[in-house]
């Protein structure tokens, strides 16, 4: 019979672990690495911070700037998991040089960097850009659907919110009827729990209230009224591979030999056939800012999928000489061929 060497995974092992060395030149995470530490001026970050006198140190933004993109890379996007990661990884260990941020910190910091961030979207285009990477001829668009810390229950127009206030008024107006009965009845307990129902609504209806009183209703493009939403109002109602989801239409522009992102945009607005303008505008301005001269589309084809075809969206294309190559999904319709 055969014998095998014995093994025990109850067993532990204590390893030595030289940070530097766990990061492999020719990996994503050197790369990574070295473009945060070299090529990026992170000075933008200075002034998040007034902690030169007196308060805590701060975690280093080129640490933070790494365990994040890090972890996105790799399709991880929550703090909590994050911080785990840097607490049981070894590759995370290393780009975090064992310092643990805790989840909070990293969900402000990534919260609180929008101003930051465009800025060093733009370096590391640029050194992409010097080092060649960056093929001109074809770019594509894709994107795909973000759902936002916002529920559907909060989202409406300033007809549905008045009416959503009468109807919760309404059911105050129930429970007090029922508070009668029951002080009738002498039940403390029903009494104590309709209360604290009532507070309840009474803040939904001040909630709603306040937002009416702040904010005007939403149009489309076309000038219709738009649902807005009390708890994130830049995002939407949009259909998804998992149904309707309140939150934004995330899209970017993509070179076709390194997959670099050129632009990228989270929009809060569901039909992409009005989002293909701004995105060709963001491109280009962002290679304008990086020292491009030439505009970059006049050169090269461009891609989008079948919720880029309208007839704007293809007059556009013709008027800026774009060579795009738009999918018509109702191309069998229009094709004699077909019928």
């Amino acid at each position: 019979m055969a014998r095998y060497k014995s093994y025990s995974y109850e067993q532990a092992m204590f390893i030595p672990v030289h940070f530097q060395k766990q990061i492999l030149p020719g990996s994503f995470e050197y790369a990574l690495s070295y473009i945060v530490d070299n090529e990026l001026n992170l000075s933008v970050f200075e002034t998040r911070y007034k902690n030169d006198e007196t308060g805590a140190p701060a975690y280093d933004p080129a640490i933070m700037l790494k365990i994040v993109l890090y972890a996105y890379s790799r399709g991880i996007t929550s703090s909590r998991d994050i911080e785990k990661l840097c607490r049981e990884n070894v590759i995370f260990m290393a780009l975090s040089a064992d310092t643990k941020p805790h989840f909070t910190t990293i969900a402000e910091f990534i919260s609180s960097m929008k101003d930051q961030i465009a800025p060093l979207f733009r370096d590391i285009l640029f050194y992409c850009n010097e080092l060649g990477l960056i093929d001109k001829s074809m770019f594509a668009i894709d994107g795909c659907k973000l759902s936002s810390d916002a529920s559907k229950e909060w989202s409406g127009t300033r007809h549905d919110y008045e009416k959503k206030i009468e109807k919760l008024e309404n059911t105050i107006l129930y429970i007090l009827d029922k508070h009668k009965t029951a002080d009738q009845n002498e039940d403390k307990e029903m009494k104590k729990d309709e209360n604290k129902h009532i507070d309840n609504i009474r803040e939904k209806i001040s909630k709603i209230k306040e937002f009416i009183k702040n904010n005007d209703d939403k149009h489309g493009p076309k000038g219709n009224v738009k649902k807005s939403n009390i708890t994130d109002n830049e995002s939407a109602k949009m259909p998804s591979s998992h149904g309707v989801i309140q939150g934004y239409n995330g899209v970017a522009i993509a070179e076709a030999k390194h997959q670099i992102i050129v632009h990228a945009e989270a929009f809060g607005h569901g039909p992409e056939k009005d989002l293909l303008k701004p995105l060709i505008e963001g491109a280009k301005e962002n290679f304008k800012l990086i020292g491009e001269k030439e505009d970059i589309f006049k050169k090269a084809k461009l891609i989008a999928d079948t919720g880029y075809f309208t007839k704007d969206n293809i007059q556009l294309m013709e008027t800026e000489k774009i060579d795009a190559y738009i999918l018509d999904n109702k191309f069998r319709k229009r094709d004699p061929g077909f019928a």
